[in-house]
């Protein structure tokens, strides 16, 4: 028989231990698939004492996980420790200066450094593999990079943090706040004790990053993506969008212009009728938009120990075949130099609620400041009449540039008549 492949995990923390079960419950399916046997021979970890409910007897246990790719033993290392600084960060650059092929799971490692870490893997010769770094279970990433890899990208977008999906889903079945649903979600293991780098975008933003870097052939750029969270969304804005045939999805959203690339994560309205719409709790969708294929959805479960190892199983099934793809596609010389659009370049429609005092001419001064900024409204929303209370007001304007609007929203919130700042989601066609 072929020598089996020596893989060292490094963590083992929820993912880590659903890869070691994953290759010990499939193993026959896993072998047949690859070619030889796929077996787990060294890992490291923090705490050698936690029962992890997987057998760790028999494996060489290393305290400092860099070490794994010094061992002669070892063929491929698999980084599932996280971080994009520290020991994970550390352990990829060893092991692909050893020439020893990585797989990991790190979205934040690749956005912050996957173009040094890619270059590093092409002077090596060896695959750096990252299909569970996206979107958890779903081959996104072997869908860009080899599945579509004949047509010219246009579009990449997505729901890509199951946490906010899962929070505006229960929002909007539920008519319940933010800071409740929170909570619930942090009781039931959905959400971290510490939510920011969910609900703040950060982690759709990462995983975006990365699915442009692969749609559009260009190296990752984190730093170019425009980042909003979910914390500001209400269920007043929730049951205001379902009037206007919409529902509000944290996206992330990728274009290719003729400026350049536009990267941007943020709370959005979609058509009710648009598929990605119906993707609801703690699910993921990307959204793939060619130009010979058309539109095309993957949907799945986006994290979680199976989904996950799954992903990092198809990996190591390729390493083990020999199959290997650049990171990003194409080599390093021949990706695209495109620049990046800001968020200020952008144009689209809007949904914007106030929240002001019901009283003669304040609807007159906001459409006049609209006017003045070359803002139209497709159409408006008051519900009943409370005079001198304050009252919803809902306003959905045709597409404007996203400075024109910026510089209205500025001119409304400084009305005396407006009594918070004012609410704003952009609206995406689908």
């Amino acid at each position: 028989m072929t020598r089996p492949l020596s893989v060292a995990v490094a963590g083992l923390g929820t993912v880590g231990a659903g890869v070691l079960r994953l290759l010990r419950d499939n193993a026959d399916v896993v072998t047949a698939r690859a070619g030889r046997p796929i077996a787990v021979t060294a890992v490291s970890a923090r705490d050698r004492t936690r029962d992890r409910g997987v057998e760790l007897a028999g494996l060489r246990w290393y305290d400092d996980p860099v070490a794994l790719a010094a061992d002669p033993a070892v063929d491929v290392v698999v980084e599932l420790i996280g971080g994009s600084e520290g020991p994970g960060r550390a352990l990829v650059q060893a092991a692909l200066a050893a020439g020893k092929p990585v797989v990991t799971a790190n979205k934040a490692l690749l956005a912050v450094h996957g173009a040094e870490l890619a270059a590093a893997a092409e002077r090596a010769g060896v695959p750096l593999a990252f299909e569970a770094a996206v979107a958890g279970g779903i081959p996104v990433i072997k869908a860009l990079r080899e599945g579509l890899s004949g047509n010219r990208i246009s579009r990449v977008a997505g729901i890509l943090n199951g946490t906010c999906n899962y929070i505006l889903t229960v929002m909007r079945e539920r008519g319940r706040e933010f800071a409740d649903v929170l909570a619930e979600a942090q009781k039931l293991g959905y959400a971290e004790a510490d939510p920011a780098f969910d609900i703040d975008g950060i982690d759709a933003a990462h995983k975006l990053a990365i699915l442009a870097a692969l749609a559009f052939g260009r190296p990752v750029a984190f730093g170019a993506v425009h980042v909003e969270g979910i914390r500001r969304i209400s269920a007043l804005d929730i049951a205001f969008a379902g009037e206007l045939g919409y529902r509000i999805k944290l996206l992330g959203i990728a274009r290719c212009t003729e400026a350049g690339i536009e990267a941007r994560v943020h709370p959005c309205m979609v058509p009710q009728a648009a598929p990605i719409a119906r993707v609801d709790g703690v699910f993921n969708a990307v959204v793939a938009e060619g130009d010979f294929i058309g539109r095309v959805m993957l949907e799945g479960r986006g994290a979680g120990a199976g989904p996950t190892a799954s992903a990092v199983a198809a990996d190591l099934i390729d390493i083990a075949r020999g199959r290997s793809t650049p990171v990003w596609g194409a080599a390093s010389g021949a990706l695209s130099d495109a620049p990046s659009v800001p968020i200020e370049a952008h144009v689209g429609a809007y949904y914007l609620r106030l929240m002001v005092v019901d009283r003669p001419g304040v609807i007159a001064d906001v459409t006049a400041v609209l006017r003045d900024q070359g803002i139209s409204l497709e159409s408006m929303l008051q519900r009943g009449r409370s005079p001198g209370e304050a009252v919803p007001v809902v306003l959905v304007t045709h597409e404007t540039g996203e400075a024109a609007m910026r510089a209205a929203l500025a001119r409304i919130g400084a009305l005396d008549a407006v009594l918070e700042d004012p609410a704003v989601i952009r609206i995406e066609p689908a």
